[in-house]
């Protein structure tokens, strides 16, 4: 792991949706670093001044202040840019999706986490890659799970607005919104649609380029995560037929995964259909600040 020096210039970047869900720790930790650090804070409104902040960071030590979602942006523009390879970032995790700042290791106390950015070292991580430049922090699966509270932060409601909508006519907004609320709990719950149930996919899995499992065997799911270093650890689980089907292992540099249109999770985002998608470890392509 690699010194971070506390006299580094902090670009703090806070992402809106910290600031609407939890604007007591966002102030927490922006009072933690400014106390720390030298530091510039912005405050961008969406995803592509989100990418502009972040463009004009200078020789500034990036500091993102948001969950998952937002962790996962910033390293998505940086690898766009090909700029991973010399941006340390730093996370304080602020708000409701933070399984994947948990599992990388990161603070997620707000005074915590902003002391980590302060006094921690830089290490380097794997990055998975998909063809598109799609990037993986974390995890992925095949087939997503049933749709959960998380899931449903990721898309706000028709109609919503952020906090900047609100001015002098705020309490003119407020009943609007009201009056759509209301509206979507009038309406009568719809049935799931049989098509929309989890069941068994049929995928051919191939890690570097042996072949895991085919379009034959019908599969409950499928992981793959971080395994040893520049290697990704996959399991698949077979259906199973009378008794409990052993779930079948290999690690690899490559996973292609093909077959009908499929979806999958990777780290805090649902993404597809797809026919096929194959993700390449990159080892040790990103940086990120730990304790």
């Amino acid at each position: 792991m690699t010194e971070v020096a506390t006299s580094d210039q902090l670009l703090v970047v806070i992402d809106p949706v910290a600031r609407r869900t939890d604007g007591e720790s966002v102030r927490i930790a922006k009072d933690v670093l400014s106390a720390g650090a030298a530091t510039k804070v912005c405050l961008p409104e969406g995803p592509e001044e989100f990418a502009r902040v972040l463009q004009r960071r200078g020789s500034r030590r990036p500091v993102v202040i948001g969950d998952d979602r937002a962790l996962v942006r910033a390293v998505s523009l940086l690898h766009r840019q090909r700029e991973l390879a010399g941006c340390a970032l730093s996370l304080v995790p602020v708000g409701g999706v933070l399984s994947l700042a948990r599992s990388l290791g990161v603070p997620t106390g707000a005074v915590a986490a902003a002391r980590a950015v302060l006094e921690g070292a830089e290490r380097r991580l794997d990055l998975m890659v998909d063809e598109s430049d799609g990037v993986v922090l974390g995890a992925l699966r095949i087939p997503p799970l049933v749709w959960g509270p998380e899931d449903e932060e990721d898309t706000e409601a028709p109609g919503a607005l952020s906090g900047a909508a609100f001015g002098s006519g705020h309490l003119w907004v407020r009943t609007c919104q009201s009056l759509v609320r209301t509206l979507v709990t009038a309406r009568p719950a719809r049935s799931p649609s049989p098509a929309a149930a989890p069941g068994p996919s049929r995928l051919r899995v191939e890690v570097d380029g042996v072949t895991l499992v085919d379009l034959g065997q019908p599969i409950d799911g499928l992981s793959v995560a971080p395994g040893e270093p520049g290697l990704a650890a996959v399991e698949v689980r077979p259906v199973s037929v009378g008794a409990e089907a052993t779930p079948l292992f290999a690690e690899g540099r490559r996973v292609t995964v093909s077959g009908a249109d499929f979806r999958y999770r990777a780290d805090a985002a649902v993404s597809g259909p797809v026919r096929t998608r194959t993700w390449t470890v990159r080892k040790a392509a990103w940086g990120l600040t730990l304790p």
